[in-house]
């Protein structure tokens, strides 16, 4: 039976961070807090904005705004569902209830009440006078009639939903029982976890390797900041850093590099899919080497498509001869799409 795909769900995760919460009780209702860099999902931008003091009634809640900051198709309108909701970054308690709400965009904001700061005092949501909140957005597309490409995030597999409890062994190191040291600094963590995350660590410590009975293991080739960026996702499968709007983009290039060398699958779905919502011109040809280099299929497709309709422009970037250099397997593929974007 043949089956039809009509649809897809484009969605993006974030977390936003509010320090000097004691300070916001001086701040009027309504008054917020915006992201500082539009958040572009599902091909539409969107803007983030944290109001610590939302009146509603005899009740005063800490709520986010969700504006809409592009043009909806002039036949259509764009749906999609944002949801908010309190979390631990130590990972000790669950994410709180949360609010969410499914609208068709065209203009405007919404606002979503989290939780009433009464009761969030007594959350233990927050720490050291901070709070922390996560947002998604899921986008409902309408798939393109000739679609070629595929979104990376498509593969990824459902969170094990054990992250909670192990970001909390992370952070305290109970029971550790080996210390791995990168670029100098150390790392105390549980064999049992790496190894039932990375068949690259099992065969290290429960394989005929030598670090299998070492208490101490050197690891080369690898930043300290990447490898702790790893070991958070390996315990808690999340990676918080890769939505840094400073730098999230070239951690992702350097965490794919380490999930593909520790066979991390996941991990490298979700900086594969980070690198796809960020190529354009100038970056297409260098992220089609990383493409090329660690087998990432649908990355490389979209920065050849991207490439092949805009050759001359992408041709005149350093990228584009690190490419050459370093992959020139890939000069085929490249000119058989530009042969189709010609036809």
């Amino acid at each position: 039976m043949e089956m039809e795909t009509l649809t897809e769900v484009v969605q993006s995760t974030k977390q936003i961070k509010i320090q000097g919460f004691s300070v916001t009780s001086a701040m009027s209702n309504g008054e917020f807090f915006k992201s500082r860099t539009r958040w572009t999902v599902g091909g539409y931008d969107w803007e983030v904005q944290v109001v610590p003091r939302a009146s509603n009634g005899s009740r005063d809640y800490v709520a986010l705004n969700l504006r809409f900051h592009s043009e909806a198709p002039t036949d259509n309108n764009v749906k999609a569902n944002f949801s908010c909701r309190f979390i631990d970054p130590s990972g000790k308690l669950k994410p709180s209830q949360g609010s969410s709400g499914t609208y068709k965009f065209t203009r405007g904001s919404y606002t979503f009440n989290i939780m009433a700061i009464a009761d969030l005092k007594t959350s233990g949501y927050i720490k050291d006078d901070a709070f922390t909140v996560e947002c998604t957005i899921m986008v409902l597309r309408e798939l393109a009639k000739n679609a070629v490409t595929h979104r990376p995030a498509d593969d990824l597999a459902p969170s094990s939903g054990l992250h909670h409890h192990l970001g909390e062994l992370l952070q305290k190191g109970t029971g550790a029982d080996v210390t791995l040291v990168v670029s100098g600094e150390s790392f105390t963590v549980h064999k049992a976890i790496l190894a039932s995350r990375s068949p690259v660590f099992m065969a290290e410590f429960f394989g005929q390797m030598k670090e299998k009975r070492s208490p101490r293991v050197d690891i080369k080739g690898m930043e300290a900041a990447i490898f702790r960026a790893m070991l958070q996702f390996i315990y808690t499968d999340s990676a918080p850093e890769l939505d840094r709007p400073e730098d999230g983009t070239a951690i992702a290039q350097h965490l794919l590099v380490a999930a593909d060398m520790y066979g991390i699958d996941r991990l490298k779905l979700i900086c594969e899919d980070k690198l796809y919502d960020g190529i354009n011109v100038d970056t297409a040809a260098t992220t089609l080497a990383l493409a090329e280099q660690h087998g990432c299929s649908h990355l490389k497709a979209k920065c050849i498509e991207l490439i092949a309709a805009n050759l001359e422009a992408a041709m005149a970037t350093e990228g584009y001869k690190h490419l050459m250099a370093s992959c020139p397997s890939v000069m085929n593929d490249l000119l058989k799409a530009v042969h189709g974007e010609k036809n």
